[in-house]
Formats: structure tokens, sequence, C-alpha cells
């Protein structure tokens, strides 16, 4: 019997983006999916937009003023969609409630993350879309064998159990996250474990990528970046020279610039606001009727890009205030609630386990041959010179994969000259 002291888990998710490098097949454009999404992918993929933009509005609102925000809601929901499975009634409610898939069978929510991850990562073989999963579990604690199969079927989870008294524990989680994101994430979890932890349900996800039209390097030269709250930082700003193919928009509003990687169905988003309005207040009000509209009337145009190369890293060492006003609020452990439910995650009858925290870490590296995020861009015309998308001021971003619209990650940089 594990004793209700012990009876604690949490939730790891992170993302590695790195800019590509070296020759890319000449392939031609993707334009089709391979297959049609069944009824139940396509509210997967739009509850977990919804998600995103939750997330994103929650992140903004509680950060610093000046501090960057980048977040892979795959990431977690992935995790949570892990937990989903070994958690039941109101808990399990709350945790569908936060990924706003209310009322979802778990089977489908099984099935449509193993066909949804299996379609996009055979997408487009100049793109490297790897997620993976893993549950670390303390060896005294009696994890329920048809959680553990759910999670190997359908999230093809890494399971292994470790002594989560010794001193070297962490280590091996962090150096399985560190090798399955190139290094890029060294740790999620701390170094040493703390008292009470018997679980660990781990997400990472590596994506890298070319642009379809790459900047030239040898145009790339220092900037100024305009801050939000007066005054500007230099950053290295990179040059397309000449003009390439782009989809865009404009209006009182926003302006949008969408640019390809490899055969065009990964798309990096770049939103700016017009006018006077504050960054901020764009993010937080964010949500999937406004971006679908834009996304649906987004228009081919030429256009010359200059966009700022930067690395910026984001931690959430907790996300347990987030996920709370999401909805999960009943499932973490400081919070005094007798309808918490996780006992299909565990075996012989072991207390009732509840969730610590839930952490999240993520980078993005954006060059001149690649990248996994990058800016959105003022529009700068004068005379009959082509139009020029310039990023020189704070900015929205997102990665997703426009034939099936999924958002792969989304944020707010707001000093691309920092690494926070």
């Amino acid at each position: 019997m594990v004793s209700r002291r012990r009876s604690r888990f949490a939730l790891a998710a992170c993302l590695a983006a790195a800019g590509a490098c070296g020759a890319e097949p000449p392939l031609g454009p993707i334009t089709d999916l391979p297959r049609a999404l069944t009824q139940a992918e396509v509210r997967v993929v739009e509850s977990g937009n919804r998600f995103a933009f939750a997330l994103l509005s929650e992140a903004v609102f509680t950060s610093p003023a000046d501090a960057n925000v980048f977040l892979s809601p795959l990431s977690i929901l992935m995790a949570l969609g892990m937990t989903a499975n070994g958690a039941q009634g109101p808990t399990l409610d709350s945790l569908l409630r936060t990924l706003r898939l209310q009322g979802m069978p778990v089977a489908d929510l099984n099935a449509s993350a193993r066909a949804l991850t299996d379609l996009l990562r055979g997408l487009d073989p100049r793109v490297q879309f790897t997620p993976v999963n893993s549950i670390w579990h303390d060896h005294r604690f009696p994890v329920a064998p048809a959680f553990l199969d759910a999670t190997r079927r359908f999230y093809d989870a890494d399971v292994r159990a470790l002594d989560f008294a010794s001193p070297s524990a962490g280590g091996v989680i962090n150096g399985w996250v560190s090798s399955r994101t190139s290094g890029r994430i060294a740790a999620i979890v701390p170094a040493v474990l703390p008292p009470g932890a018997v679980l660990y349900l781990v997400n990472a996800i590596w994506f890298r990528a070319a642009w379809r039209q790459r900047f030239d390097p040898a145009r790339t030269q220092d900037e100024p970046f305009q801050l939000a709250g007066g005054g500007s930082v230099s950053v290295p700003m990179m040059h397309t020279g000449g003009e390439v193919r782009v989809l865009g928009y404009n209006d009182p509003l926003v302006r949008i610039l969408d640019l390809a990687y490899g055969g065009g169905a990964w798309r990096a988003t770049f939103i700016l606001p017009a006018g006077g309005t504050d960054i901020a207040r764009l993010a937080t009000g964010l949500d999937r009727t406004l971006w679908n509209g834009w996304m649906a009337i987004l228009f081919d145009d030429s256009v010359r890009v200059a966009l700022p190369r930067f690395t910026v890293r984001h931690t959430l060492d907790s996300a347990n205030g987030i996920l709370r006003q999401l909805g999960s609020r009943i499932a973490f452990c400081d919070t005094a609630n007798p309808a918490r439910d996780f006992t299909p995650m565990i075996a012989n009858g072991a207390a009732n386990p509840c969730i610590t925290e839930v952490r999240h870490r993520t980078l993005v590296e954006v060059s001149e041959a690649g990248a996994t995020a990058a800016t959105a861009a003022a529009v700068d015309t004068g005379g009959s010179a082509p139009l020029e998308f310039r990023v020189d001021r704070p900015f929205i971003f997102a990665i997703r994969e426009r034939l099936s619209g999924a958002i792969l990650f989304i944020g707010l940089i707001r000093n691309p000259a920092t690494t926070q």
C-alpha cells in the first residue's frame, strides 16, 4: 500500500524548435492531406486551438509586461491526454473541460491523438515533427496496467520504473528529454525529485524545418526593434532581399504574414497589431472565431520580408494556476476536494493520487535557414517600391499545419533581444 503522503504525480511538457540547415530535397508543394480527417479528429483540432488561445491569454495576462511568452498547447494537450486515461468522474470532466473537449469519450480522444500524430509526423519529408511521450513511476508505486497499456498504445509512451528516492532519478528523466530534443531542453523535472512524487507524465516535441524561400545571411544586419514600453533594442534583422511568395492580410486591426516551410503545409504565421492596438490586449482577446476568420481570407502576395533572428526560451515551472483557471482546479493536490478521482491510474487499492504540478518548457530558434517560429510584420510602402513586411515591434506568432488547421505552438514576442 502506498501512503497518501507519497501519492502525488506531475506532468511535464516541453517543445524544442530549431531552424533547419543543409539542402532540402526539391519536392513539390503539398496541397492536400493524404486522407480526410474524421469528425472526432476535426473536433480535437478545433478544441485544441481553442485551448491554445485560452492558454496564451492566461499566460500573457499573468506574465510580466516585458516578458516573452512561448507555448506549445499541443505538448500540454498530449500530457493531459495521457492523464485523462487515469481519471474518472468529475476529475476526468475537468481535464476534458480544460482541453475544450467536454463530453468527448477518452477512447475517441486517444484514437484521434494517435491518428493525427501519425498523419502530421509523415506529412512532409522536409519537416521534422517528432512528438514523444514517456511515463516515469516510482518502482514502489502500483500503477494500473490498463492505464500504462493505453498510454503505450495511443501515445507511444516509453514507460519506465525508477527509484524516485535515488538522487540520480531526476537526471535520468531529464537525460531522456534532452536526448529527444537534441539538447535544446536540458531539464524538465527537478534534479532531485521532491518527496511525495510517484509519477511523471512527460511529452516532448522536436520540430525542425527550413523556410521554403530562405533568407540570405549576407543581408542580415543589426537594426532597431521598438519596445512596447518605449525605447528600442538592436537585433540582427534578416532580409529576403527580393520579393518572396507569401500569404497576407491587412485590416484596421492587424497585419498578418504567413510564410511556408518545406512543401507549404507547415506555416509560420505572424500577427502584428495595426495602429495603436496594444499587443497584449490583442493576444488576450484572440479566439477561434477571430483566428479562423483571418486564416480563411489570407491572400497570395509577393513581398520583401524583414524578420529578427532570435532565440527564445520560456519556462513554466508551474502551470498550475493557468490550468486551474482553464478548468482543472479539482485535479491538483492543493485543492481540497473529495471528488478527485484518479483511481483508474492505480492498482491494488493504493491511495488516490493528485497532480502536484504541470511543468512546461519551450525553446525556439529563428535563423536565415529556417525556423519553427518567426515574426509578424508591419507593412512599409513607399512610391512604387514593393511591399515589405518588417518586424520591428512586438508581435504574436504561431506555427500551424494549414491543411488540418492544427496549431503546434503560439507565442508573444515582446523583446527578441532577450532569450527569456
